[in-house]
């Protein structure tokens, strides 16, 4: 087994390597159970019932079993007579927040007549940015003390073109209707919503990992297992409550009806299909890790994750045109290939920088 140190270079690259399988696996397993001919051929909302089912037990299975919720705090709080770590009075709201992340996602692609091409966009863009914006806040705040390198914002340069082109592909040709998204109340409430979320999840993981006192241990697995555990106390919530939601109040909202169907009348895959959504539970695992990556800031760990994913997805689709009878890459896609390397270069060469300075500040070994 390949050894690595915590915070060095090889253990991101065995997180990005864990990442990037697994992100493969769950982008064709979706395009098999929702668009292969003679396949289960799920609408969105049935597969993302099935597979948000399976990744988030899976996570929580985990996370109980190996016990990671035993925290170790820096600050015990009491509250009603019992004691309990004070991080969690920020840790549950990035709960919450990752429930809300994964519930506007599946909203976002399910509203009928919405480009889901440029809600991926402007959701990838988002969170690129949004890294970038957390530095900015917590280097004011003087709760981040490292700076944002020339090659991490060059990077956020050209990740935010390698997402961005198929947007204006399809602009500057033929189809400008793919833009109504931006004049959808609804989509852009959702969009908002996700952004609002995803800006607070990501700068309370950054506030939990930068103001750790020096010496003590940045435990990411205890951090992650909280935070699930939260969020699906707050996803079986709203699952119940959309279930029982009254037909006369939801009767008219097809999402609503459409996931009361997917449990009511469950498909004869379902239990395939939650089986299927296991890969993106363990996705999650490898997502929370990178983007709290000892020693790193919020924008080069939210690059490393996007590109990451990025490059997934074109392997993911490459992988369902040659076994699935998915379609080929179209040249903007392979456009956006070459700016994601050109991204990924820019972020190889702050992470030499980096990796020199936190060994000079004796935080991680060679």
């Amino acid at each position: 087994m390949w050894k690595t140190s915590e915070g060095s270079t090889g253990r991101l690259l065995q997180l990005c390597f864990g990442y990037f399988f697994f992100y493969v696996v769950t982008g064709v397993v979706v395009r098999y159970f929702q668009f292969y001919p003679g396949g289960p051929q799920l609408n969105n909302i049935e597969y993302l019932v099935y597979s948000t089912t399976g990744g988030a037990s899976l996570a929580l299975i985990v996370v109980l079993i190996l016990r990671w919720y035993k925290f170790e705090t820096i600050r015990p709080t009491k509250l009603l007579g019992i004691v309990f770590p004070s991080e969690f009075y920020y840790i549950a709201p990035a709960g919450f927040c990752t429930a809300i992340i994964i519930a506007t996602t599946t909203l976002m692609y399910s509203i009928k007549g919405v480009s889901v091409m440029v809600a991926m966009v402007l959701m990838r863009a988002s969170v690129i940015i949004i890294g970038r914006i957390v530095d900015a806040i917590q280097i004011h705040q003087g709760i981040l003390k490292k700076k944002v390198y020339l090659e991490e914002n060059m990077g956020i340069l050209f990740a935010l073109l390698a997402v961005s082109v198929k947007m204006f592909w399809s602009l500057f040709t033929v189809n400008t209707k793919d833009f109504d998204f931006l004049v959808h109340p609804a989509a852009m409430a959702i969009l908002c919503t996700y952004i609002a979320a995803y800006a607070i999840r990501i700068y309370i993981m950054n506030y939990f990992k930068n103001t750790r006192p020096k010496g003590v241990k940045l435990n990411n697995k205890s951090y992650f297992a909280i935070e699930q555990i939260f969020s699906c106390i707050v996803l079986v919530i709203a699952a119940v409550v959309i279930f029982y939601w009254p037909t006369n109040l939801g009767g008219g909202i097809d999402q609503i009806q459409e996931f009361h169907n997917a449990i009511a009348n469950a498909s004869s895959w379902w239990l395939w299909a939650i089986i299927g959504g296991t890969a993106f539970g363990i996705v999650a695992f490898f997502s929370v890790f990178i983007f709290m990556f000892k020693g790193r800031t919020a924008t080069f760990a939210g690059l490393v994750n996007r590109l990451t994913s990025l490059l997934a997805g074109t392997t993911a689709t490459l992988i369902s045109w040659v076994f699935l009878k998915g379609g080929f890459p179209e040249i903007q896609d392979w456009l956006s290939l070459v700016f994601i390397i050109v991204a990924i270069g820019f972020i190889s060469v702050g992470e030499r920088r980096r990796i020199r300075e936190l060994v000079v500040a004796h935080e991680v070994k060679k």
